[in-house]
C-alpha cells in the first residue's frame, strides 16, 4: 500500500491526476458514441461548453492582479525571451514540419501542430513546476498571465495567416469578434472585479478548477465526436501517430535548447533560466480547447486539431515534472505562496 501511495504522490508531483485519464476516456466515449456530442440547441452539450468558456475566463480575470503583474516589468530580458519563444520561435519551428503532413487528413494534423505552436503558455502547471524547481515564481506568474491574455489575439492572427494561404481562404474577423465577446469581455470584467472578489476567487481556485476541467472535457468530447462521426480518423494509422509524437518531442527539445542558449547569452541566473524553460516550452490545454471550439466550431476537423495538444499536454507534464525534480537539487526551493 505504501508503494502505491508513494507512486501516487510522485505522479501528482509531475502534474498527473484524474484529468489525463478522463481526457482519454472522453476520446474513447466519442469513438463509441459520437452522436452524443453532435447535438445542437441552447441546452446541448456543445452550447453548454460554450457558456462554460466565458465563465472560465471570468474566473481567471477575478484571480488576476494587474498591480502584481506590473511589479515584475523590470526583468524585461526574461520576459522578452519567454514571449518571443512562445509566440514567434515556436510557430516558426512548426512551419518546418509542414511538408511532412502535406496532403489529405495529414494536412489537418499539421494544422493541429501549428495550432499547438501558436498557443500561449500554460498557467497553473508552469507556475507550480517553476516553484517546485526553485525558479523565479513571480516572473513565472507574470509571463504565464501575460501570455494567456496576449494569446487571445496573437493565436487567431497566426492561424488566420496560415489558413488564409489555403485554397478556400479564411476570414479571421468573425473569430476575433467571437473571441471578443466570449473570452476577452468576461476576462476584462473579471479583472475589473478583482478588487472586490479576487481574494475569494483565489481561495476557492482549488474547487473552481474542477469546473474548468469539466468544460475542457466537454469540448474534447464534442470535438472528437465530430471528427469520428465525419470519419477523419479513418486514414490515420499508428505510424502517423508515432511520427506525430516524435515531432512533438523534437519540438520540445529544440525549443528548450534555444531557450537555454538565449538565457545564457543574456546573462540570466539559474532561477530565471528555470522560469524561461518552464514557461517558454509549455502550451495551454485550456486555451487550446477554447480556441479550437471558437475557431472551428462544429467542424469535423476539431478532434484532429486537438490531438497534438492533448499529446503534448501529457508529454510536457511528464518531462517538466522530471526536470523540476532535477533542478530542485541545484536550487534552494522556495515554498509556494
Amino acid at each position: 500500500m505504501r508503494f502505491f501511495s508513494n507512486l501516487s504522490k510522485q505522479f501528482t508531483s509531475w502534474g498527473f491526476d484524474w484529468f489525463i485519464p478522463a481526457l482519454v476516456l472522453m476520446i474513447g466515449l466519442a469513438w463509441l458514441w459520437p452522436e452524443g456530442g453532435l447535438g445542437q440547441g441552447a441546452f446541448s452539450l456543445r452550447s453548454l461548453a460554450g457558456y462554460g468558456i466565458s465563465v472560465i475566463f471570468f474566473l481567471y480575470g477575478l484571480r488576476l492582479s494587474l498591480r502584481q503583474l506590473l511589479g515584475c516589468l523590470s526583468n524585461w530580458k526574461l520576459h522578452l525571451i519567454i514571449q518571443s519563444v512562445t509566440f514567434i520561435i515556436f510557430p516558426v519551428l512548426a512551419l518546418l514540419f509542414r511538408n511532412i503532413f502535406s496532403s489529405g487528413p495529414y494536412e489537418v494534423l499539421w494544422l493541429g501542430i501549428f495550432f499547438l505552436a501558436a498557443m500561449p503558455s500554460t498557467v497553473s502547471s508552469a507556475v507550480v513546476m517553476v516553484s517546485l524547481a526553485g525558479g523565479n515564481v513571480p516572473a513565472a506568474i507574470f509571463n504565464a498571465s501575460f501570455s494567456s491574455m496576449a494569446g487571445i489575439v496573437i493565436t487567431p492572427l497566426w492561424m488566420g495567416l496560415v489558413l488564409s494561404t489555403g485554397t478556400e481562404g479564411f476570414d479571421i474577423s468573425p473569430v476575433l469578434i467571437k473571441l471578443g465577446y466570449q473570452v476577452l469581455m468576461p476576462l476584462i470584467i473579471g479583472i475589473f472585479l478583482h478588487k472586490w472578489c479576487g481574494e475569494r476567487a483565489i481561495r476557492t481556485r482549488n474547487y473552481t478548477r474542477y469546473f474548468d476541467q469539466s468544460v475542457i472535457l466537454a469540448i474534447v468530447y464534442t470535438s472528437f465526436a465530430s471528427s469520428f462521426f465525419s470519419g477523419l480518423f479513418d486514414n490515420l494509422g499508428l505510424d502517423v501517430i508515432l511520427i506525430l509524437i516524435l515531432i512533438l518531442i523534437l519540438l520540445f527539445v529544440l525549443v528548450n535548447g534555444m531557450i537555454y542558449l538565449m538565457t545564457k547569452k543574456a546573462g540570466l541566473g539559474l532561477q530565471d533560466i528555470i522560469t524561461a524553460l518552464f514557461c517558454g516550452s509549455t502550451k495551454s490545454l485550456m486555451h487550446g480547447t477554447v480556441m479550437a471550439k471558437v475557431m472551428f466550431g462544429a467542424a469535423g476537423q476539431g478532434g484532429i486539431i486537438l490531438l497534438p495538444i492533448l499529446i503534448y499536454h501529457a508529454m510536457q507534464l511528464t518531462i517538466t515534472g522530471i526536470m523540476s525534480q532535477r533542478f530542485s537539487k541545484s536550487v534552494k526551493v522556495p515554498s509556494i505562496q
